[in-house]
């Protein structure tokens, strides 16, 4: 013998008649049996004794006429499709020749204690109720039937162990791989789950926690509802309160009719229509609505194991009717009940007045519907999968020992189960049967859509499917136009804990909740989010920068200090204008070279000065435009050796005054070094020495193009990096030391008596020198980019111009607009005591 687990129910709107007013409902028995040379117990619960809203106690004396019988049609379906594919069977040469399958149905009532009345009259023959003794004539018990319910299998499955006879059941091994693929799809990440408090329940939360955790899915709650809660239980009503407060829009409720029946009621009595159910293919959810114009399951989506139409069982259905099969104990109930038919008064079996062609092929859909369901299909797979596991059994038993005395089959349950486990069905076109060893039958999934609004409709849509060995990405396939959501929503559904983090944003989780609860932070400077609910903002490269919104990396444009825009026009305008000047100031000097203003004052480092410092402004050019590498050393090395002639020419005229003028009784050496013009001497030796500095400064560490991306928002900046920071230092210290010294000298020789003495020209232009390359160092190191650049530009302007301004300006308002003081004899009248000694000039 062998136990098929057989799972799966699904309920269309019961009927009731009360029990009193129709003797034959009760006198008729409860059990449909077929003869065969094997017997297979089937277990399925086709009515129950109802008392609608309370249960009474058994002993109450009106016990029996509050009850009420419920039939539930659709599941006579597994009945006709177990008759069916016996039959099937049964003429198929091929398979269990000279062997024939029957079987016997018991119905199964939901009370725990009479559960197991069904399987020990199937035991022990129908006329013993004892277990542990066969009343009956000797029958070969292959396997049992023991219908959708999860519960009523195991009460049986207990039984049936003690007897050795093993389970199989199929598991829905794909269903929650599908359930989180429905939920990506649709990009629902917050979702509640109710399944059956029962070991089953308890592995399907399993099952789910770990796909969904790896899917980023999370769990807004977990409901585990204890089988025997019912719609009028307090219990039922709190968690319902619970779930419709949720935050969470899907809810998936995993179960079958006996677990969760009370909730599946609860719920279509408060009409709870702002949810969406996702459900698996054991409910038959038309079975709980109730007559109004909205309803709660509808919009729902049902996940159900993928079968080919049986055309062949349509046409079977259409042919049952109590005459053709009056072994069945059910027909003649239904022909009553649907088509006016009439017992008769001496023999319930007999019908009396029927409709004429009356077939369960009339009826609406709702209330039966002759396509084969996927429980009926489970049982019509279950009976072949025995049938090919019994022939191959029987012919290794021809193999090995032919049968004795012509006697049929003998065999142990256990026997059995090794054929069993390797027969594995594909679907079967055209009641074909294929055996595959690698493919699984139960892993393929069709998606419907309840259609029940208005209510009564109870429409089952295929929207899709989903298909596990499909390539990745392609596994799920949704007609979304087809789908009709609940009444509630006019648009697809979103169920999150969280809003979206759009582009620009990433998530950052709150403290003690999932991770699908989580807060959107926006990325820091420079870094992209270009996809929503992103973990982690993305770093743009160097040279791209993040656009306003930072969902996209921008191509920096190149920049620097250019002849085109305000700041290097007004530099360059400047420097040109300064150079021209200071050409003009050097042809007054050349034109006016005889006049004593001129010869008092060393025409010759009067006109070097001017040169220098022409050609120093005209150096600032060398910072404005696109740098390369020559103008980046040429920058260094002008600026050094230039201000160094220029200091060392106002250091060699201090000399020169002092010299003059401090000595009073000149020795020989002295009067030497004044007729020779040895301090011409000074520029040089020392623009030697600043020469020497930047070439150590270009052979170890020169200057060098540099890219700096960060200074200006969306700009890669080019200029020129000095290189060695010590060896521009020692250039600048060099120049401030012989600023030092041409201010000391000038600052000794300032009260002079000669009428045209510079000295104090001198020393202000060196403390003006020092203030601008003072102050030029904090400012500059300060600042970055163009505006160091322009920086530098601007204190080499100024110190140029502080020469050009003390020194000569005052020389060229004499020569140009006074005339009359530059002459001998205004010099003559204005001197007051004559020198000791008095020095020619040339």
């Amino acid at each position: 013998m062998f136990w098929i687990f057989i799972f799966g129910v699904l309920y269309i709107p019961n009927f009731v008649c009360a029990f009193t007013g129709y003797m034959c409902y009760e006198t008729i028995e409860e059990y449909t049996y077929h003869e065969g040379d094997l017997t297979i117990g089937a277990f399925f619960p086709l009515h129950i004794y109802s008392t609608r809203n309370h249960v009474p106690h058994e002993l109450d004396p009106y016990y029996f006429q509050d009850m009420y019988l419920e039939y539930n049609f659709m599941n006579y379906q597994f009945l006709l499709a177990l008759m069916f594919t016996i039959q099937e069977i049964n003429r198929n040469p091929h398979l269990l020749p000279n062997t024939t399958l029957g079987f016997e149905h018991h119905n199964i009532k939901f009370s725990e204690k009479n559960i197991l009345l069904g399987p020990f009259l199937w035991l022990s023959g129908l006329s013993n109720q004892l277990v542990n003794y066969n009343c009956g004539q000797k029958r070969n018990l292959p396997a049992a039937l023991t219908g959708t319910s999860w519960a009523i299998s195991a009460h049986i499955g207990t039984l049936l162990q003690l007897y050795k006879i093993p389970q199989v059941a199929p598991e829905d091994t794909y269903l929650s791989l599908a359930l989180v693929s429905l939920m990506l799809y649709f990009s629902w990440s917050w979702v509640g789950l109710i399944v059956p408090n029962d070991p089953r329940g308890t592995q399907i939360l399993s099952d789910f926690r770990e796909v969904m955790e790896s899917n980023r899915i999370c769990l807004a709650f977990v409901k585990m509802i204890p089988g025997t809660w019912n719609s009028y239980s307090d219990a039922i009503w709190k968690n319902m309160e619970k779930i419709q407060e949720s935050s969470a829009n899907v809810i998936i409720i995993y179960g079958d009719t006996v677990s969760l029946q009370g909730l599946m009621r609860h719920i279509a009595q408060l009409l709870v229509t702002w949810k969406v159910w996702v459900l698996n293919s054991q409910w038959d959810i038309d079975y709980y609505s109730d007559y109004f114009m909205i309803e709660s399951f509808h919009g729902s989506l049902i996940f159900s194991h993928h079968h080919e139409e049986m055309v062949e069982f349509v046409n079977f259905v259409q042919t049952v009717n109590p005459y053709t099969y009056p072994e069945d104990a059910y027909l003649p109930k239904f022909w009553v009940f649907f088509f006016n038919c009439s017992f008769s008064e001496f023999d319930c079996q007999l019908l009396e007045n029927c409709q004429p062609n009356a077939s369960l092929d009339l009826l609406p859909r709702h209330i039966f519907d002759p396509a084969m369901s996927e429980e009926s299909y489970n049982i019509y797979n279950a009976v072949y999968a025995l049938a090919h596991s019994l022939h191959e059994m029987t012919v290794q038993q021809i193999q090995t020992q032919p049968y004795a005395n012509g006697e049929g089959m003998a065999f142990s349950p256990w026997q059995i189960l090794p054929f069993l486990k390797i027969t594995l069905l594909k679907n079967h076109p055209s009641g074909q049967t294929v055996i595959d060893e690698r493919k699984n039958l139960y892993s393929e999934y069709d998606i419907f859509n309840f259609w029940n609004f208005p209510t009564g409709l109870g429409l089952k849509m295929k929207v899709g499917t989903f298909s596990p060995n499909s390539p990745q990405g392609h596994r799920l396939s949704l007609s979304e136009e087809m789908i009709q959501w609940p009444t509630q929503f006019t648009k697809i559904p979103q169920s999150v804990c969280s809003e979206s983090c759009r582009p620009g944003f990433r998530k950052a989780a709150q403290e003690g909740k999932a991770v699908c609860c989580f807060d959107c932070i926006p990325c820091a400077d420079n870094e992209i989010s270009n996809e929503t609910d992103m973990d982690q903002c993305v770093q743009c490269p160097e040279s791209h920068y993040a656009n306003s919104e930072k969902n996209h990396c921008l191509q920096k444009s190149v920049s620097f200090l250019a002849y085109e825009e305000p700041l290097g026009i007004a530099l360059t305008i400047t420097a040109l204008d300064f150079s021209v000047l200071t050409a003009l100031v050097l042809v007054v000097f050349v034109k006016h070279r005889d006049t004593p203003i001129v010869k008092a004052n060393n025409r010759v480092l009067s006109y070097i000065l001017l040169l220098t410092l022409i050609i120093c402004f005209l150096s600032c050019l060398l910072y404005i435009g696109q740098p390369n590498t020559a103008t980046c050393i040429l920058q260094q090395t002008a600026f050094g050796t230039l201000f160094t002639v220029a200091l060392s020419t106002v250091l060699a005229k201090a000399i020169v005054v002092v010299t003059a003028f401090k000595v009073t009784s000149p020795s020989r050496m002295v009067r030497w070094l004044i007729v020779s013009r040895a301090p011409n001497l000074i520029i040089p030796i020392c623009t030697l020495i600043q020469l020497i500095i930047c070439g150590i400064w270009l052979a170890t560490f020169p200057p060098f193009i540099d890219q700096n991306a960060h200074v200006e928002h969306g700009h890669i900046i080019i200029m020129c990096n000095k290189g060695s920071a010590v060896a521009f230092h020692c250039v600048l210290g060099y120049l401030c030391s012989l600023a030092l010294g041409s201010y000391t000298m000038a600052f000794l020789s300032r009260n002079l008596p000669d009428t045209f003495n510079e000295a104090k020209c001198l020393s202000f232009s060196m403390q003006v020198f020092f203030c601008v390359w003072i102050t030029f160092l904090p400012v500059y190191h300060s600042t970055k980019g163009k505006v160091m650049v322009a920086m530098e530009v601007f204190s080499i302007l100024a110190s140029s111009t502080s020469f050009l301004a003390l020194i000569f300006v005052p020389k060229c308002y004499i020569i140009l607009l006074r005339p009359d003081k530059n002459s001998c004899l205004d010099i003559r009248n204005k001197i007051h005591s004559r020198r000791s000694s008095h020095l020619k000039f040339i």
